[in-house]
Order: structure tokens, then sequence, then C-alpha cells
């Protein structure tokens, strides 16, 4: 969510907020692609981190002080905030025998009614401002009278942001359509300047991020997303990258929200915070945990860092499936990819700055598809229908800035244009079915 690269010297800000997939300095020929926004922030970050190596060497730097992190192995039995079993770690055995066994036990309170024909999930990618787009989608599917209830809502970065208000429903599309139709940078974050940022953990502060999240996050809105989860079965689920860990993480926010405590309200707006911080970016966030009386702090940052866009483990359907209730519904994957899947052709200069961007967006653009197959290879294997948006070749509003209002707008209209139409899913990723050109 940042300047043009020309402009970046004015803003004192090499760098700033989204997700990991999202946001980056750029240079304005590559403006306007999800993907083209971050990888230029990452490349820029490891040209000044490098220097502040060297700076660090002469001025004798020491880290920001933090509590030690859990040993690993003990990493899943951890407490936050005095509450456990709030999270899963999706890659380890244990954390999807977890999630099993919390959804068996609220399966076993609220099963599904007996007209329940069919069970839809969500799923909404990273993307920065591009997360206008997913606003603009929901907008327009509500106008059309045809969206769906989601009994499972997941999101990552912008999409986590978002993900709170698509899974209470149209009611909230009101706050969608206000925050990615009128944020602009100042309500993200503040820049700190190079020689701050060389003692801290971050080229930039986001305490106007958490300002923004605590405006639209209120008890009452816990008091709903509980409602729906304790109710109806339903889940909400937001993911987060465990960094001294190595691994995403997936919070059940509905679970949270159930406390009904300040203290839950608190922690749901920081994990929110935490999948939308870009490392080097946005300061990491940092959660007290407790393990056998013991006291250590986890540093996470954006859900991106591991993964744009998720549903579910690959064997949770195939644990849930044996019971027939189950089995016989009709199920549904959506996901709103908040990003372009095509890269713009371009001859690159042979200059290092200019090779070293252009592979890094490569690598990005490579590892959104590799997500949206990976989800798509689990659906087909469990027959869940696929149902895939994006963001086509024939929006092309100037994107000049992250986080450009007039650009948020168009994408906004553009999404919600086509979705009161009835949007054009895709029923695989681009190169299954058919190609993007």
């Amino acid at each position: 969510m940042s300047k043009p690269l020309k402009s970046l010297h004015k803003s004192k800000i090499f760098g700033t907020m989204g997700n990991a997939s999202t946001s980056a300095s750029y240079p304005t020929e590559l403006s306007g692609s999800y993907s083209k926004n971050r990888q230029l922030l990452y490349f820029t970050s490891i040209k000044y981190i490098l220097a502040f190596i060297t700076l660090g060497l002469l001025t004798a730097c020491v880290p920001l002080e933090r509590r030690s992190a859990p040993p690993f192995s003990t990493s899943n039995h951890a407490s936050v905030q005095g509450l456990e079993n709030i999270r899963y770690s999706l890659t380890t055995q244990s954390g999807i025998d977890a999630i099993v066994a919390d959804i068996d036990e609220q399966h076993r309170k609220v099963p599904f009614r007996n007209d329940t024909k069919e069970v839809n999930l969500l799923s909404i990618s990273g993307g920065g401002d591009n997360g206008a787009f997913a606003a603009g989608l929901l907008n327009g599917w509500s106008e059309r009278n045809d969206r769906p209830r989601f009994q499972l809502v997941t999101g990552v970065s912008t999409g986590a942001l978002i993900a709170p208000f698509a899974y209470l429903g149209s009611d909230y599309d009101h706050v969608l359509n206000q925050v990615y139709t009128q944020v602009q940078q100042k309500d993200i974050f503040k820049p700190i300047g190079l020689l701050s940022a060389l003692f801290r953990d971050s080229y930039a502060d986001s305490s106007p991020l958490m300002k923004l999240i605590s405006t639209h996050i209120t008890a009452d809105v816990l008091r709903k997303i509980a409602h729906e989860y304790n109710v109806n079965h339903r889940w909400l689920i937001v993911g987060t990258t465990n960094l001294d860990a190595g691994m995403p993480i997936a919070w059940n926010m509905g679970k949270i929200a159930s406390q009904g405590t300040p203290e839950a309200l608190e922690l749901f707006k920081k994990i929110l915070l935490a999948s939308a911080s870009i490392p080097g970016a946005f300061p990491p966030v940092l959660f007290d945990v407790e393990i056998n009386h013991q006291k250590y702090q986890e540093m996470h940052v954006d859900g991106g860092a591991s993964t744009q866009a998720f549903l579910y483990p690959p064997t949770l359907h195939r644990n849930t499936n044996n019971d027939p209730q189950f089995s016989k519904l009709k199920w549904r994957a959506y996901i709103i990819r908040n990003a372009r899947l095509d890269l713009k052709r371009m001859e690159i200069e042979r200059r290092t700055t200019s090779i070293a961007s252009r592979t890094i967006e490569q690598l990005i653009y490579a590892q959104g598809l590799g997500d949206l197959y990976r989800m798509y290879i689990i659906t087909q294997a469990d027959g869940v229908e696929f149902n895939l948006a994006f963001i086509d070749s024939t929006f092309n509003f100037p994107h000049t800035r992250e986080f450009d209002t007039k650009y948020m707008k168009a994408l906004f209209e553009y999404a919600k244009d086509k979705a009161s139409k009835g949007y054009p899913w895709w029923s695989a990723p681009p190169g299954i079915e058919r190609t993007l050109h």
C-alpha cells in the first residue's frame, strides 16, 4: 500500500501495509497488479535490510526486546490470553485432529437442520486495496438476491478484514462499501522514516489500521458472530503466519467471539491486524502465550506469507464425511481472488533491480496460482463444487499508488456490476478447462 517508487523518498517509507501477497512499492509501469504491488516491496525490503546490516555493524544496533518463543514441540498446546483450543496448525496432524474434534463436538450439539440441502464455503484472498474487488462482488451478489449464507468463511490479510462482514451477511455490506471506497493511505499507516526504521521492526506504524479495525469490529459484531457459531454451526477462520514456527495458523474467530469478554474483543482485533501485517513493512504482532505456566511470545505476521487463500485441510472433508448427514449435502466452494491472474508482458532491462523485481513478481504470481490449484484439487477429491472469481483483464483503471480512492471505487463498482448481473464464476483455475488468453 505504497506510492510509486519515484515518490517513496517523499513519503519516507520504503514499503507499506497490506498482506504478504499484496503491498509493495512499485514503479508506475508495474502498477495495477496484486502481485506487482507486493514483489517490489520485498525487493526494496531486502535492499534496505542489507543497508541496515551494514549500518548496524557501525552503530551496534540491537534487536527490540521480546519474550522467548515457545518450544516448537509444545507450541500447539499454548494458551493465548488464557484461551485454549482457539486456533489450529493446518500443516500438522495434531492441528487437523483438533479442528475435526471441534467440528464433531459442535455438530453433536448443533446438528444441521433436516431441511438443509447444501453447504456453501467462501474463501477471500489477500490483495491490499484490491480487496475492493471482493467488497464490490459481495455487494452486487446481495443486490441480485441470490447470495448464499456461508457455513464457512476464511480470510487472509485484506480478506481477513472482509471475512467477518461477509460472514454476517448483507446487513454489513455498507461497511465493506465504506471501507473499500473511502479509505486512504493515511487511514492505513503512518511513515516513520528510514532512520527510525533502523531501530524498529518495520518501516511504518500500523496504528491507523488498528483504529480502522476497532471502528468496525465492536462488541455487538462479536455477539452476532458468536451467535452464528454457537447456534447455526457456522465457522469463521482467519489465517496468520507464526514467524517463529514458520507455519500458517488458522484462528477460530467464532470460538474467540463466544468468550464475550473485552479481552476476547481485543484478541479478535489483534488477529485481524496480524493477518494484514506484511513483514518488514508493518510491525509484527506479538501474542502472549503460556505453556505449563511458562510465559512466551509468538511473533505473527501476514497470513499471505504462508498462503494467499485457503479453505480447509485436505483430510477434513473426508473425516467429517463419515457422518451420513454430511455426505448427503451438496457442497459448494466460492473463492474470491483479489488479484489478476495474468502477468503484464514487458521487456526487462538488463539491470539487477529490474531482474530481481520481475523474478519476485513471478514467484508471487506462481504462489497465487498454486494456492488455487491446491484448493481445486482438494475440492475435486471431496466432491465439492469449485467456483472462482478474480480481477480479469477487462479492468484497466490506472493504479498509480496503493489505497488510491479513485482506483478502489472503480474496482468496487466493476465487481459489483458483474455480480449484480450474475457473476461468471470459473469452475477451475486457469489452465485446466480454459486459459486466460
